[in-house]
């Protein structure tokens, strides 16, 4: 969700890639959830942190636990955000879950993107 917005706020101002502890899919409820918000992330791929590399000038984890850092990378920001991806109940709670997480990111990434310019 954060490479969505971000890609969406920055447009051609950053280079953007978002990654994990190892790669997975992308989960069907987030790209419903972005979709909602006017974007569409069906295109991206999940990717494991050694997928992107190193020396980036600014890194986010976006991540309650377990946020994997590259070594070599300038600012470092730590968003902890619980992974809505856990949470449990019917699927509208889960969709509720997911919209808090996206509005979250949302709107520190609007923050960020303004701050880097």
């Amino acid at each position: 969700m954060a490479e969505g917005f971000l890609r969406a706020y920055g447009g051609d101002r950053f280079t953007v890639e978002s990654a994990g502890t190892k790669a997975t899919e992308l989960h069907p409820l987030a790209v419903r959830v972005m979709r909602e918000a006017g974007l569409d992330i069906g295109m991206q791929r999940s990717k494991s942190v050694d997928d992107v590399g190193e020396d980036w000038d600014v890194v986010v984890t976006v991540c309650d636990a377990n946020c994997p850092i590259p070594p070599r990378s300038g600012m470092k920001l730590r968003w902890h955000f619980p992974d809505p991806a856990l949470a449990g109940g019917t699927e509208d709670e889960r969709l509720a879950a997911f919209r808090v997480v996206r509005d979250g990111i949302q709107k520190r990434v609007r923050s960020l993107a303004a701050r880097l310019g």
